[in-house]
């Protein structure tokens, strides 16, 4: 059976990636930094509940302690803990603003893929996904045709972007591991609380995320895709 862990899995993305890989007869630990909140849903969706702070050195290793001592594996590790921070104009930004958004899009997502690496390096075919995002794709908002290029989200994106390049130098430096970073798409969550036309259901944005936590020991590695393909970097 496939053991699979979700940051952020309480809500959003995250709940409804764990009820799909549930449904597909994962095993599926649900990590959350709210442990109310996350053993709840991890009950209600028949998964395993984790504590786990990205931000927290302590909390991720115990994290991953407690799921060595119980599995002694992990086959998958989808990064999808993340937050938001608006819309602002690059002249507004500050560096607090800047630390606070790294310190969960990016610093938490090397935090976990370094204290589960072991884990998953002792697995068949292990497989990292990362939640990126077209607004973090250099391609993608300098191409006027693209929606993404009206938002001024400096922070959003550049932590995105960040991601997007550790999900290359992974996948470059870790061959035996498929590492791949995914563009959910624009989606009604609580991350930026946006719904209507135009915006898709997170069982639409759930799919390619579903579709690379899937892929096994012969699919791709360093890609960036959505639910259409492959996107540029």
């Amino acid at each position: 059976m496939t053991t699979t862990l979700v940051t952020g899995g309480n809500r959003g993305l995250g709940r409804e990636t764990v009820r799909r890989l549930v449904e597909l007869g994962h095993t599926v630990y649900l990590g959350a930094r709210d442990a109310a909140s996350g053993r709840a849903v991890a009950e209600q969706l028949g998964a395993q509940f984790v504590q786990l702070d990205v931000t927290d050195d302590d909390s991720v290793t115990a994290a991953a302690a407690e799921i060595t001592r119980r599995e002694g594996r992990l086959d998958v590790l989808i990064n999808n803990a993340g937050i938001f921070e608006g819309m602002v104009p690059p002249q507004d930004v500050t560096v607090a603003q800047l630390t606070a958004v790294f310190e969960v899009n990016v610093f938490g997502a090397v935090r976990v893929t370094t204290a589960f690496l072991p884990l998953l390096q002792a697995s068949a075919a292990p497989v990292i996904v990362n939640i990126g995002t077209g607004l973090g794709s250099f391609g993608v908002v300098t191409d006027p045709a693209r929606t993404e290029s009206k938002y001024p989200v400096p922070i959003y994106a550049a932590s995105k972007a960040a991601l997007h390049m550790l999900t290359v130098q992974y996948a470059k430096g870790l061959p035996d591991v498929r590492v791949n970073a995914v563009e959910p798409g624009f989606t009604a969550t609580e991350l930026h609380g946006m719904s209507g036309p135009g915006i898709q259901s997170v069982q639409e944005g759930v799919d390619v995320i579903v579709r690379m936590a899937t892929i096994g020991a012969d699919g791709p590695t360093g890609t960036f895709t959505d639910r259409d393909g492959q996107l540029p970097w």
